[in-house]
C-alpha cells in the first residue's frame, strides 16, 4: 500500500461548511511531507455540495452514493477507495489546526496501532468536546467514561489509550480497517458505529489512541430542531447501542443483558418514551444480521489468534495511567 495521507469526507448537505472547513483541510495537508487526496463521499445531498466542490476544487476526489445511505455506508466507500496506506476519516464540520498531523505519525511505529484521535474543542472556544476515554460495565450494560486527562500535560505527550476514535476525525491504518472488516453497515443510518469499529479493533488486539496536541475544532450542529427528528435519532441511537451490546457481550453478561431487556422497556414506557418500544422491535427484526456479526468476528478472532474481553481493555487502559493524577 502507498504510504501517504487520504483524508476522508463524508458529506450530506455540508455547503455551508466547506468554505470554513476544506482551506484548513488544505493546509493541514500542506504542513505534511508525504503524498496525500482528498476524498469527499456525498451521500445523495439535495444542496450543490457537488457542484462547489467541482468548481472551487478540482483536485478533490468526489465519489457519489447512488441511494442515501448513511454514514457507516458512506465512509467505507470513502476508505474503500483512498489511496494511501493512512487515512483521516473527517465530519465535514470539523476544521484542522495547521500541525494536526505533526504528532500523529509516531503511533504507527509501533505495529499494533490501529488508529489516532485528536482532541476535539469547540469551533470557537477551547471547551473539550471529546477525548479519551475507557470502558466499564454498569450492571450488564457497557458504559464509556467521560473524557479523561492527565493532571501533567507533559505525561501526555506520547498520548493516552483510549476505547475509542471518534469518527469526526479518526486517524487510522487502512490496512488493519479492511483486515477488521471496516464499519459495520448495520448501524447505519448514523451513532455508534464509531464506538463499534474501535471496541472491535480492541478485541482484535489493536490499541487506539488520543493526542492532546493534535487540535482540532468541531460545530456542534443545531440541525435537529423538530420533535419527530429527534425522536428519530433517539430511536436510532437506543438501537444501535442495543446492536453493540447484544455483538459484543458473552456469556452471563449477554444473558444478564437480554434478561432486563424487558422491564428496561417498561420503565420507558411509564416515563413516556414510547420510541424505544421502536428501537427494540427494529432491534429484534435484525437478530440474523446481529448473529452474523457476531459470526463474523469470531471468524476474524480465531483467524488472528487473539480475544479480548471489555474487562480487559478497561484494565490494560486504567493500568497504563494508574500512577497519575486523572482529571475526569
Amino acid at each position: 500500500m502507498v504510504a501517504g495521507i487520504s483524508v476522508v469526507i463524508p458529506n450530506y448537505n455540508g455547503i455551508h461548511l466547506f468554505e470554513h472547513t476544506l482551506p484548513t483541510v488544505v493546509e493541514a495537508l500542506q504542513h505534511v511531507n508525504k503524498p496525500n487526496e482528498i476524498i469527499v463521499v456525498d451521500d445523495c445531498s439535495t444542496d450543490t455540495s457537488v457542484a462547489y466542490l467541482q468548481q472551487h476544487y478540482p483536485e478533490i476526489k468526489i465519489i457519489q452514493n447512488k441511494v442515501n445511505s448513511g454514514f457507516s455506508v458512506t465512509a467505507n466507500n470513502g476508505i474503500k477507495a483512498a489511496t494511501y496506506d493512512k487515512v483521516l476519516l473527517l465530519n465535514s464540520d470539523v476544521k484542522l489546526t495547521p500541525d494536526y498531523f505533526a504528532n500523529q505519525y509516531k503511533y504507527f511505529d509501533k505495529p499494533d496501532t490501529f488508529g489516532v484521535m485528536g482532541r476535539i474543542v469547540g469551533w470557537e472556544d477551547e471547551k473539550i468536546q471529546d477525548g479519551a476515554k475507557f470502558p466499564y460495565y454498569h450492571g450488564s450494560k457497557i458504559k464509556t467514561s467521560g473524557n479523561y486527562l492527565l493532571k501533567d500535560e507533559r505525561l501526555m505527550q506520547d498520548g493516552l489509550y483510549s476505547m475509542y476514535l471518534s469518527g469526526a476525525n479518526a486517524f487510522i491504518d487502512k490496512e488493519k480497517f479492511l483486515l477488521i472488516g471496516g464499519f459495520n453497515e448495520l448501524f447505519s443510518p448514523f451513532y455508534v458505529e464509531d464506538y463499534e469499529l474501535s471496541l472491535r479493533a480492541w478485541r482484535l488486539g489493536f490499541k487506539c489512541y488520543y493526542d492532546y496536541n493534535s487540535v482540532c475544532r468541531h460545530q456542534v450542529s443545531t440541525s435537529i430542531k423538530s420533535k419527530s427528528k429527534k425522536r428519530y435519532v433517539s430511536t436510532i441511537y437506543d438501537r444501535n447501542k442495543m446492536f453493540l451490546h447484544a455483538i459484543h457481550l458473552e456469556g452471563v453478561q449477554r444473558l444478564l443483558w437480554y434478561l432486563q431487556l424487558i422491564p428496561e422497556a417498561l420503565v420507558r414506557i411509564f416515563t413516556f418514551r414510547w420510541h424505544y418500544l421502536k428501537s427494540l422491535s427494529m432491534f429484534m427484526n435484525a437478530s440474523e444480521q446481529v448473529n452474523q456479526s457476531r459470526l463474523q468476528f469470531e471468524t476474524k478472532s480465531k483467524a488472528l489468534g487473539t480475544r479480548c474481553s471489555i474487562g480487559e481493555i478497561k484494565e490494560f487502559i486504567l493500568s497504563s495511567i494508574k500512577a497519575e493524577k486523572v482529571i475526569l
